[in-house]
């Protein structure tokens, strides 16, 4: 029988509920060691977190997060609160002995973020960084035909990130679910929200960056905060496009932005290398695209490969071939991870320290748009 494990949620937005449905979901589909006990749901508005606790199944509520790290039935806090608090409620977490599940970016940047890797190091507990779509089935193929050789020397790899929910200039910023336009709660704009995502999954596909060249830009300069009620300068890079070349000497090229009119969610990467290319699109996550140059010529081209088989990865859990999945189970297969790595005494990756390294990217990305110069990236 496995072991309970008392998970207690801080936020009730979508990460909190997503992070919810995957531990609700886990143990359906897969045989770990723990059981994700849904214990504790915390949130500033006392209404809307009981409801999101009783809609879910939380056994009780805080309003205080500091009451809910300090309940001896808790044993893992997911954060799931915007940037700003992370760094604090992380270390509290650590210092209290719990492990910790963390929302990405991991800090709004790099000193911070080292300040809890250190914590967390120190204290020894179990941890990861939300950056789920590395346990998208088609993107983990992907790192398995790059880790088998199958491409060959790397020579390129873009990605992009594209949305249009903010382009409208009477649209608020700060406060609840606008958050993410107020640099004081999320410290940056698409370099921490979306670039982020891009930059881990380069960084797990392809290795370290060497250095970057980015510029970015803040199309409407003035929005009414929902906090303070003035109109207020806004000081997030609404897009953002950067060069640079990896470690292993291939060429980056990454673009991010909210002002991409018609498009979503639309993050897409593509990897070229001496033998064979692969491209991914989050819009058909559940298809990988390959091509091979090694194939004989007449049959030659791209294809689309249709990530359902068993011997996929995670893909034995779910259905029969055939059957797809979707978004949400990136978050239960890296639940899945963490459990049974938990139980093997093992790290699940990301970790803190892995999302550092994501972290000083973002940070040299913002200090190269604003110096105008190419910058390294340490580490």
């Amino acid at each position: 029988m496995p072991k309970d494990l008392n998970i207690g949620m801080l936020g009730y937005g979508f990460m909190g509920r997503a992070h919810s449905n995957a531990y609700a979901k886990v143990n359906h589909f897969f045989d770990s060691p723990y059981r994700p006990v849904l214990k504790a749901a915390c949130g500033r508005d006392e209404a809307k977190v009981k409801a999101f606790a009783a809609q879910w199944g939380y056994e009780s509520t805080e309003t205080d997060w500091r009451k809910l790290i300090a309940r001896p039935d808790i044993d893992a806090i997911d954060i799931c609160t915007p940037n700003n608090l992370h760094k604090e409620i992380a270390i509290a977490a650590a210092e209290a002995g719990k492990m910790i599940l963390c929302e990405k970016p991991l800090a709004m940047n790099a000193a911070e973020g080292l300040e809890m890797v250190e914590a967390i190091e120190k204290a020894g507990v179990a941890n990861t960084v939300w950056y789920n779509y590395r346990r998208v089935p088609a993107v983990t193929l992907a790192k398995q035909l790059i880790d088998e050789g199958r491409l060959g020397r790397i020579y390129h790899y873009r990605a992009n990130f594209l949305q249009d929910w903010t382009i409208a200039e009477d649209l608020p910023q700060g406060g609840q679910g606008l958050w993410r336009l107020d640099a004081a709660a999320a410290g940056s704009g698409v370099t921490g929200d979306l670039l982020a995502h891009c930059i881990d999954t380069a960084l797990w596909l392809n290795g370290s960056f060497d250095t970057v060249s980015a510029m970015t830009e803040t199309f409407v300069k003035q929005r009414q905060h929902n906090l303070t009620g003035k109109v207020e300068p806004v000081k997030i890079d609404d897009a953002c496009t950067f060069m640079g070349r990896f470690k292993n000497g291939s060429l980056a090229l990454f673009e991010s932005t909210r002002y991409a009119r018609g498009h979503k969610a639309l993050y897409t990467f593509e990897i070229n290398g001496e033998h064979a290319s692969i491209q991914w699109d989050l819009h058909d996550l559940h298809r990988l695209n390959w091509f091979d140059h090694r194939d004989e010529s007449i049959v030659r081209g791209w294809r689309s490969i249709h990530v359902t088989d068993h011997d996929m990865p995670y893909m034995d859990k779910w259905w029969v071939p055939g059957l797809q999945i979707g978004y949400e189970h990136s978050f239960v297969h890296q639940v899945a991870d963490f459990l049974d790595n938990l139980g093997k005494g093992q790290s699940t990756a990301p970790t803190f320290r892995d999302a550092l390294e994501t972290q000083r990217v973002c940070d040299a990305v913002l200090e190269s748009a604003a110096s105008g110069q190419w910058v390294k990236v340490p580490g």
